[in-house]
């Protein structure tokens, strides 16, 4: 499937230093370096298409967008993956509640989310795959796991034994009670009938009356959820044998930490015998007015009709970087104009022709962002410097700060 249109990347001065990046790794809850390399392997999690993009998907976006862009900086290389859902139970669900077809509703929702993120700069993946086009892909993934007595069938379905990886439940850190309410509530069905443990999950659904079906050695069906985005990350981020991980960086909201990412860690684990990923990082969720922001809520907000009202994609992107991504938070009003209000100081200040001194602030937005992501010391500091322009300071280049505001922070000012 093809990404969205390319973003352009200013170059930035060599003479500009670059700490090493540390993140906040979901399995050991902990800051770590990232290690240096000259290729990353980074894979996110994509949308389900049966909705725009709301300010939970744009805030888990821009998190990753911000760590591509650093590593870019730094004079890496980095391969970024990532999957459309595009066949799904929400999604044929909601094809039926409005009377639409399926195809139809996910080929919208994916042109809206492509052109969300253009308006929100976030650089597109080199491979843009949905599970529609992964079939094969997913019936060889189920294969090699049989190959390995992993899978079992109930009726003409197949489930995966995710405890045949000696690391299950080593990223949520959950007991198995909470695992299973969990997966009771993500997708997962613990109490079914056949079922060897309540926490295997489906790998292949045979088609069922009226629903969409593709042939495959194991039947007429389609995916499970998790072991696509496996067989997606482990077939186009080309993983190398060297490597004591099979990718570098996992990541997707906080909600997808159990079960997506755990049954995914845990069938990587058993076809190759190695973590899925060195580091696993989630974005917080987004709430609205005190409310977690939901579908079931109604209360969603989606970045077209922000834009489509008028409101700058930068500020809507500066809003979102002004907290820090790790902490689940709240969209108000209050945010948006506050937002609107600091960008409209910053752009002012870089327009007026003679500017404070520059080298300091880059050195702090640097620093801030390379550890792990701090955008709001980051934007601090950037308000910092529009307070002392606009009090007359002197010394500085303009052109030079909006060159790293656009490159680091993704903010065409």
């Amino acid at each position: 499937m093809r990404s969205w249109s390319s973003v352009a990347v200013p170059a930035l001065k060599r003479s500009i230093k670059f700490p090493q990046l540390s993140l906040t790794n979901s399995k050991s809850l902990t800051k770590e370096l990232v290690g240096q390399k000259e290729t990353y392997r980074m894979y996110v999690c994509g949308i389900t298409p049966y909705d725009a993009t709301h300010l939970g998907h744009a805030a888990t976006y821009l998190t990753f967008d911000l760590i591509n862009r650093y590593l870019r900086a730094t004079g890496s290389h980095v391969l970024y993956v990532q999957n459309i859902t595009d066949i799904d139970d929400p999604l044929l669900e909601r094809a039926t509640r409005d009377n639409l077809n399926w195809e139809e509703l996910a080929l919208s929702q994916i042109d809206l989310f492509r052109g969300d993120m253009v308006d929100l700069r976030v650089i597109p993946p080199a491979h843009y795959i949905g599970a529609v086009e992964a079939i094969d892909l997913v019936s060889e993934a189920v294969s090699a796991l049989q190959s390995k007595g992993t899978i079992y069938s109930i009726d003409q379905d197949l489930f995966f034994k995710n405890y045949s990886s000696p690391d299950f439940g080593s990223l949520s850190l959950l007991d198995k009670e909470s695992m299973k309410e969990i997966f009771s509530q993500r997708g997962g069905n613990p109490t079914l009938v056949g079922k060897i443990d309540p926490l295997d999950c489906l790998v292949w659904m045979a088609k069922r009356e009226n629903e969409p079906g593709w042939s495959s050695i194991h039947g007429v069906g389609r995916p499970g959820w998790h072991i696509e985005c496996t067989a997606i990350a482990l077939k186009y981020l080309e993983p190398l044998d060297s490597d004591k991980t099979c990718i570098d960086i996992q990541g997707g909201g906080s909600d997808l930490i159990f079960p997506h990412h755990e049954m995914c860690a845990s069938q990587a684990h058993v076809l190759t015998g190695k973590d899925l990923a060195a580091t696993y990082v989630h974005a917080a969720m987004i709430g609205l007015d005190g409310e977690k922001m939901s579908k079931s809520k109604g209360n969603l907000v989606f970045v077209s009709k922000l834009i489509q009202a008028g409101t700058d994609p930068m500020v809507i992107r500066f809003a979102l970087m002004s907290q820090h991504y790790r902490l689940d938070r709240m969209w108000t009003d209050e945010l948006l104009l506050q937002a609107t209000q600091r960008v409209n100081q910053i752009r002012k200040a870089l327009a007026s022709g003679v500017v404070a001194p520059t080298e300091s602030v880059i050195e702090q937005i640097v620093t801030a962002l390379s550890d792990d992501l701090d955008t709001p010391s980051a934007l601090a500091a950037l308000d910092q410097w529009a307070c002392q322009t606009l009090d007359a300071g002197t010394g500085g280049d303009a052109q030079e700060l909006s060159t790293v505001l656009d490159a680091l922070l993704g903010l065409a000012l």
